[in-house]
């Protein structure tokens, strides 16, 4: 059992402010909705050292809550005062993007954060690539901030000897100690909490033998199969003496454990929090008040033990959910987690924390709805052929020569994927430019943070911000769902209506259209879903096909998306008067962070498109009118 003889305090992360609000809601709070309690943590409960930025707490201010990043971060330190230590999450090559990046981008990015507020750099990388890790602690180091180096953690769900065991993070860490890059401080990070406890302890006794002993070592997980608690305890016994909490609402589920539960399982240990644990409940008060419009997803407030055979991060659950949400593919859940191992296997075993858990996601999420490996996702496609760094295990072979034949993009063979990333910067003084907006480094990186190769630039989503057209898209409650709120959870279990009658086969049926003035027949097939077939029921349902018309007639079809929810249309293919042929891309729309063709059903000609590049579309939106012939 955990004990020391000498009372010993435990540094604490307080994580509610980035990372909780990340896993709860994608990150997707607005900043008057947190920022007083966390002003009170800093000033009343003098909390000291508070994860505030960086990872998707970086994007979601710009991508979805109108906000400019920056100057959300300057923000939260004007609110705490100086003397907290704030820290951020960069992502190794990608930085706070979800893409590789150039080492200027990089210097560029330090700068950045420590001017507006940063102390802490916590840096890792998701293929735990060792000379990575090493070339973006420079710019970090340069800036002036605390650099802080991580050891990606996760448990595989299949077995293997080889990587992701103590000997493997151990090693990990002894390179990066032999290098010339200044460390300050270690952390074990594993985003998933699927480390079985053992683990921890061995990991920590092992690096604690590596680094100098008045070195921090911390350890973060989430609680997601419920093991955090567990894993904190095997850690610290090994020698961690640092670890990221939080507080209820977001605590538990995805998110870090209580402060009160890690406080109760270290009575009578000798170990102790160097926070006040009696106050800790001001904090959640206040944050029940703040954020009461907001809508609780239970995907990302439960805990859910199947987490141990899809290590999925609780910072990437709670983005997906809500993605998926509003894609309406929710139905679609369990089928993506079940993908889950089987691009954890084929893609080499990198860890499931950002970006490599979104690649991972959608590349499972595109199995499901297409057919396992017809559709190689880009990011996880660029993975597996070596552009993000080399993975812990070789990828499968059949899958590296499937995503450079779909990509048409080689495997990279050379030893510095730095070498093969192209320098966006120009890029993005251009649109700035052109726009007649500031060149500013801020106003710089916000464009090229949001750069993905193959979108176009009337899709950023920083130079949407900078232009006014920012996106506002935040998870609060409807009035309806607020009284239902209000309502026992049971009884609203109680009032679920009886599930239909499936029928036993096909049904074939056909209906009359009428609008403006004409009438279209369609017939329509409807299929029961069976388990086998559920995967890409919903999502990638073809649209209905028009019957056969007489000689000489022509007919109008609205082209749709094919996703029920709101997507974002990101390019159209067509032009008014072309000529289509039946089964051709037409469209472009992103969903799950993804790009998906949108077909023609019909052969004809292009009479007419509806909305323009960057709108939010659904299955009821016309994108294009063709004319059939």
């Amino acid at each position: 059992m955990i004990h020391t003889k000498t009372p010993q305090k435990i540094k604490v992360q307080f994580m509610p402010f980035r990372d909780g609000l990340q896993s709860a809601f994608g990150g997707k709070v607005r900043l008057n909705d947190y920022l007083p309690a966390m002003k009170t943590a800093a000033g009343d409960l003098g909390i000291r050292h508070m994860e505030f930025g960086g990872g998707a707490r970086y994007q979601a201010p710009l991508f979805y809550l109108n906000e400019n990043p920056f100057e959300t971060m300057q923000a939260m330190r004007d609110a705490v005062g100086p003397e907290p230590d704030l820290q951020i999450l960069t992502r190794s090559i990608s930085g706070v993007t979800l893409t590789t990046q150039t080492l200027e981008v990089l210097d560029m990015q330090a700068r950045l954060m420590a001017r507006h507020g940063t102390t802490y750099d916590r840096n890792f990388d998701y293929m735990n690539d060792v000379d990575n890790l090493i070339k973006t602690g420079r710019p970090i180091v340069k800036a002036g901030l605390h650099h802080q180096v991580c050891v990606s953690m996760m448990g595989l769900p299949f077995h293997d000897d080889t990587v992701h065991t103590p000997e493997f993070y151990a090693g990990i860490v002894k390179k990066i100690m032999a290098s010339d890059i200044q460390v300050d401080s270690i952390c074990m990070k594993d985003a998933s909490g699927t480390t079985d406890p053992r683990t921890c302890y061995e990991t920590a006794l092992a690096i604690r033998k590596i680094i100098p002993p008045e070195m921090e070592l911390w350890l973060h997980t989430h609680d997601t199969a419920s093991m955090a608690v567990s894993q904190y305890l095997a850690g610290i016994e090994g020698g961690v003496n640092c670890i990221d909490l939080s507080v209820r609402p977001m605590a538990s589920g995805t998110c870090q454990p209580d402060v009160r539960s890690m406080a109760h399982a270290l009575k009578g240990t000798g170990f102790s929090l160097d926070l006040d644990v009696d106050r800790i409940h001001v904090i959640e008060e206040m944050l029940n008040d703040l954020m009461q419009d907001y809508s609780w997803n239970p995907v990302t407030t439960t805990a859910d033990a199947r987490v141990v055979s899809f290590p999925m991060p609780g910072g990437a659950i709670g983005p997906n959910v809500h993605m998926m949400v509003k894609s309406g593919l929710m139905d679609q859940y369990s089928d993506v987690l079940s993908e889950f191992p089987v691009v954890v296997k084929a893609g080499g075993a990198w860890t499931s924390v950002t970006p490599g858990s979104q690649q991972y996601w959608v590349q499972a999420f595109n199995n499901v709805l297409y057919g396992r490996w017809e559709k190689i996702e880009a990011g996880y496609g660029r993975a597996v052929l070596g552009y993000f760094g080399r993975p812990p295990l070789p990828p499968d072979p059949e899958v590296v020569d499937k995503a450079s034949k779909q990509l048409n993009l080689p495997p990279y063979e050379g030893d510095d994927p730095f070498e093969a990333v192209a320098d966006p910067i120009p890029e993005a003084k251009k649109a700035l430019e052109e726009n007649n907006l500031p060149v500013s480094e801020e106003n710089i990186f916000m464009i090229v943070s949001a750069m993905v190769s193959g979108k176009k630039m009337a899709t950023n989503e920083g130079l949407k911000f900078l232009l006014g057209k920012g996106k506002v898209d935040i998870p609060l409650k409807q009035k309806e769902q607020a009284a239902a709120a209000a309502e026992p959870s049971r009884a609203a279990e109680q009032a679920k209506p009886s599930e239909p009658a499936v029928p036993a086969g096909p049904v074939t049926t056909r209906c009359k259209v009428q609008e403006g003035g004409k009438t279209r027949t369609f017939e329509v097939t409807v299929e029961p879903v069976s388990s086998e077939a559920s995967g890409a029921s919903s999502a990638a349902a073809q649209s209905a096909q028009p019957l056969e018309q007489p000689a000489g007639t022509q007919e109008e079809v609205q082209i749709c998306s094919t996703f029920a929810g709101s997507v974002q249309l990101t390019d159209i293919l067509v032009n008014v008067g072309d000529t289509v042929e039946q089964g051709q891309p037409v469209a472009q729309v992103e969903a799950m962070k993804a790009t998906h063709d949108i077909l023609a059903p019909v052969s004809g000609k292009i009479s007419a498109i509806k909305p323009s590049i960057g709108d939010e579309v659904d299955s009821s939106t016309p994108i294009v009118i063709c004319q059939t012939r």
